[in-house]
C-alpha cells in the first residue's frame, strides 16, 4: 500500500514515521519540508491511501476528493462538518467505490484501554455503576498563542473526543444524553476545562477535559458490583498503570492486582496496521461511531461557547 500524508505537522511527521515503507510522498501548504503544496497536484496513479492530518475546515472537500478518486484514507479526530449529511454523504462514497474511510482514535490501541474493554466484556465486574475519566494536558498557553486553535469550544472537541469515543469503545452505542456540567475560560478565549456527564447512560459517565493539567495526566475510575478498575496515565507519558480491585464482602479492603507498563507509545504503530488490514482486506466503512460523536460534540460545543 503506497501512502501520502498530507498535513507535515506533528501528527503529519508522526504518520509518516510509523508509514515506515508505504510512504510516498508529503504535501503541505506551508512546510517546504513537503514534497507538494496541494493534495490535488499528487499524481493520482501515485498512491494508494491517505494519512490526513488536516484541519477541520477542509477535511469534507478533502475527503470528498480522495474517496471519489478510489483513495483509502485515514483522518485524523474529530471528523468534523457543518452537518452531518456531509459524514454520511463521505460513507456512501466510499462504500461506492470500495475504500476504506477511517478516523483515528490512537487511543483504543493503549495496552490499558484494551485491557479494560476486555475486563467490561468478561462480565467479572459485574453491574457497572459509574465510570469517571479525566484527560488533561498543559498547553493552555500554546492554544491561546495559536490564532486558529484558540476558538469555538476549544478543548470539548479537542480532548472530549478521546473521551467520548472511549466509553463508546468500552460500553458500546449510547443515547446523546450528555449535559455539559462545567465550561471554563480560565486562561483561555474558548473553553479551556470542561465536565460533561450523563446520569441516564447505563453505567454512569463523568468525563473532564482541561489544558491547566500542567504534568499531562490520565486517570480512569470504573466503580461496579464486584470490585472497580482504574488506569493511570498514558503510554506516550512514562509508566502507566491498571488496577484492578475484587470486592469483600460484606467490607473490606480489596484483592488488588496492578499491572505497570514502560514503554514507547505503541498506539500509533499499532493504529496504522489496523488501517492497512482494513484496507487489504476490503472493510465496509462505517461512519456511525462518527455520527454519534458529531451529534454530541456538535450540541456540546454549541453550549459551551454560549456559556
Amino acid at each position: 500500500m503506497r501512502v501520502i500524508v498530507v498535513g507535515l505537522g506533528v501528527q503529519g511527521h508522526k504518520r509518516r514515521k510509523f508509514a515506515g515503507a508505504d510512504f510516498v510522498a508529503s504535501v503541505d501548504p506551508v512546510n517546504p519540508e513537503a514534497d507538494y503544496k496541494s493534495a490535488f497536484d499528487v499524481p493520482l496513479s501515485d498512491y494508494d491511501a491517505v494519512l490526513a492530518c488536516i484541519p477541520d475546515q477542509p477535511k469534507v472537500e478533502l475527503l470528498r476528493y480522495f474517496l471519489s478518486h478510489a483513495k483509502s484514507v485515514l483522518v485524523e479526530k474529530p471528523l468534523w462538518a457543518e452537518d452531518e449529511a456531509a459524514l454520511v454523504e463521505l460513507q456512501q462514497i466510499a462504500r461506492a467505490q470500495g475504500v476504506v474511510c477511517a478516523t483515528a482514535y490512537n487511543h483504543r490501541f493503549e495496552p490499558h484501554f484494551v485491557a479494560m474493554k476486555d475486563l467490561i466484556q468478561s462480565g467479572e465486574l459485574g453491574r457497572i455503576y459509574s465510570c469517571r475519566m479525566l484527560y488533561g494536558n498543559g498547553t493552555a498557553r500554546l492554544v491561546r498563542d495559536s490564532a486558529w486553535r484558540d476558538q469555538g469550544a476549544g478543548v470539548l472537541p479537542d480532548l472530549g473526543s478521546h473521551l467520548l469515543d472511549t466509553a463508546r469503545f468500552w460500553f458500546g452505542p449510547m443515547a446523546d444524553s450528555f449535559t455539559l456540567l462545567a465550561a471554563n475560560r480560565f486562561e483561555n478565549k474558548a473553553p479551556d476545562h470542561v465536565v460533561i456527564g450523563s446520569e441516564s447512560t447505563r453505567p454512569r459517565l463523568e468525563l473532564e477535559m482541561t489544558l491547566l493539567m500542567w504534568r499531562n495526566h490520565f486517570t480512569c475510575d470504573i466503580l461496579a458490583e464486584n470490585g472497580t478498575a482504574h488506569i493511570e496515565s498514558l503510554c506516550k507519558w512514562g509508566a502507566t498503570s491498571f488496577t484492578t480491585r475484587r470486592r469483600v464482602l460484606p467490607s473490606g479492603r480489596p484483592i488488588e492486582r496492578v499491572v505497570t507498563l514502560t514503554q514507547e507509545d505503541p498506539t500509533w504503530a499499532l493504529e496504522y496496521a489496523h488501517f492497512k488490514a482494513l484496507v487489504e482486506q476490503g472493510a465496509q466503512t462505517d461512519l456511525s461511531n462518527d455520527l454519534w460523536l458529531h451529534q454530541t460534540l456538535t450540541r456540546l460545543s454549541k453550549e459551551a461557547i454560549a456559556r
